[in-house]
């Protein structure tokens, strides 16, 4: 298993991917990917069974990417890691390219689903617990959730059928950063008490002041949990993390960086 040293270096070239797969593309979503990185990287490299070069392999761990607009940050961990060649990420949202603008599970090894449609991720993650569980399976499910997909009423649907079936394989991961597409997500739809939320819809949940802290994030998925209850992992992020004209600016959701702020960015991350 790789060291929290080693992770941090993985994290800083996953965050430096993401950066030079949207500069390259002129296209896509850097803010929301960047502040997913400790959560995704750590859940990748330490907790999932998954193996690169098996990736279809019955027995491996499930992850849906239900925020499919960082997609970015989902194809840097699995380029890093091996599923395929880091040279495809030059063709990130070309025609043709296997690496489109939100996750297609037919086109890109170790994807498990093909998502991008808010809320529905969710729902995905939730068949696939509950599958494993009518097979008698060990398989664990993640998935990791927007705050501003929060707002999508399928959203609590399916948290509602993960306690009523006991979906204790499955843990669902809120990447809280504060920022949507329009605004703050206070000044579009509050979303409130987050954390009593999801323990009045039967989750066991663990609040993490600071997601992008590595070892906030391992200690939260080294819990295991509950018998009978999903997990829900809400951590506090920063939007546009690691980069500092990005962090915290709602306008960097879906706005690539220009060649002269790809350097910067870039120039930042290695510093």
């Amino acid at each position: 298993m790789m060291d929290i040293v080693e992770l941090k270096g993985k994290c800083k070239d996953i965050r430096k991917d993401i950066i030079n797969m949207t500069a390259d593309a002129a296209s896509g979503h850097p803010g929301g990917s960047l502040s997913a990185v400790e959560l995704m990287a750590a859940l990748f490299y330490t907790q999932m069974r998954v193996d690169p070069k098996d990736p279809d392999n019955e027995d491996r761990d499930r992850f849906v990417l239900s925020k499919g607009h960082a997609a970015p940050c989902y194809y840097a961990v699995l380029g890093e890691m091996g599923f395929f060649d880091k040279a495809e990420f030059k063709n990130f949202r070309q025609l043709h390219s296997i690496l489109q603008g939100h996750p297609d599970a037919k086109k890109v090894p170790g994807i498990d689903a093909s998502t991008g449609s808010l809320g529905q991720g969710i729902s995905i993650a939730v068949g696939m617990a509950l599958g494993a569980k009518a097979q008698n399976k060990d398989t664990k499910v993640f998935t990791l959730l927007g705050d501003g997909e929060l707002q999508e009423g399928q959203v609590w649907e399916a948290c509602m059928a993960a306690a009523n079936y006991h979906l204790d394989n499955l843990t669902i991961i809120i990447d809280n950063n504060g920022l949507q597409i329009d605004g703050s997500n206070d000044q579009v739809m509050s979303l409130g008490d987050l954390s009593s939320k999801f323990k009045a819809f039967g989750f066991n949940v663990l609040e993490l002041p600071d997601g992008n802290n590595l070892e906030e994030v391992l200690a939260a998925y080294s819990i295991s949990t509950m018998e009978g209850k999903p997990k829900c992992i809400l951590a506090h992020t920063v939007k546009g993390k690691g980069v500092s004209f990005m962090e915290n600016q709602v306008g960097w959701h879906g706005k690539a960086p220009s060649e002269a702020e790809r350097q910067q960015a870039l120039k930042e991350l290695e510093g």
